[in-house]
């Protein structure tokens, strides 16, 4: 654990998922594997299609609606939609076919490999504060096992922009009854969390998954309050 700034009394925590309380990269592999297996044997017209042609019609669902980015569900499956609708399906059962899609991504999309130290970490500091998750993505707390140990979930689209917008963040420190000093941010990405906490006003951990050196990385900003390699040191604040 490394210390940047002066760490204020820490009433309670939000945790970013991906990246953060797991490795996201096996499970999301696998989850566009399935997806891409599952669209070629849906329906004929789909069999030659590869990972960039679906790729392509997310790139031209964001061109259409660029607010969806805030919404990674919601822009899977218009990007689906898009996709039936581009081979000739019907709106109705492009819709279909998109909730289709989308139920086999969220099948596997939540197969996620949570260590035993992230179950351990976490129980000990729910015991002591409330502890919430603030998510960019789609992971499902309540389908992969890590829902008892949160006050809430706050998912961007639903519950505001994606960070580092500051929306999400200061929807936790209200529905908290918490000023956002007194709560610290912890997570991986050094621009969505570590900056976009603490433009919003709360204090930062830097999850170092990587080994990376603070001032030596480009996406380093704004320096976070603390530095910590593994989830288990942040029981030493507790």
């Amino acid at each position: 654990m490394r210390f940047y700034r002066p760490l204020a009394p820490v009433l309670a925590m939000t945790f970013d998922l991906d990246d953060t309380l797991y490795d996201n990269h096996p499970v999301m592999d696998k989850t566009e594997e399935e997806v891409l297996n599952f669209v070629r044997r849906y329906d004929p017209r789909f069999s030659h299609l590869n990972h960039q042609d679906l790729c392509a019609f997310r790139e031209l669902t964001l061109e259409q609606y660029p607010e969806i980015c805030h919404d990674m569900t919601l822009w899977r499956w218009h990007s689906s939609k898009l996709m039936f609708c581009h081979y000739g399906f019907s709106r109705e059962d492009a819709d279909r076919g998109a909730d289709d899609v989308m139920a086999h991504f969220t099948l596997w999309r939540n197969r996620i490999d949570i260590p035993e130290s992230t179950h351990k970490t976490l129980a000990a500091l729910a015991e002591q504060m409330p502890l919430v998750a603030i998510t960019n993505g789609n992971a499902e707390p309540a389908a992969c096992g890590l829902a008892p140990y949160f006050k809430f979930v706050l998912k961007a689209g639903p519950d505001g922009r994606s960070k580092p917008c500051s929306d999400m963040y200061c929807l936790a420190a209200d529905r908290l009854g918490l000023a956002l000093g007194q709560i610290l941010h912890v997570g991986d990405d050094l621009n969505t969390d570590v900056a976009g906490a603490l433009r919003s006003g709360m204090q930062a951990c830097w999850m170092n998954t990587k080994n990376k050196k603070l001032l030596q990385t480009m996406e380093s900003c704004l320096l976070p309050h603390i530095e910590i390699y593994d989830l288990a040191s942040l029981t030493a604040l507790i």
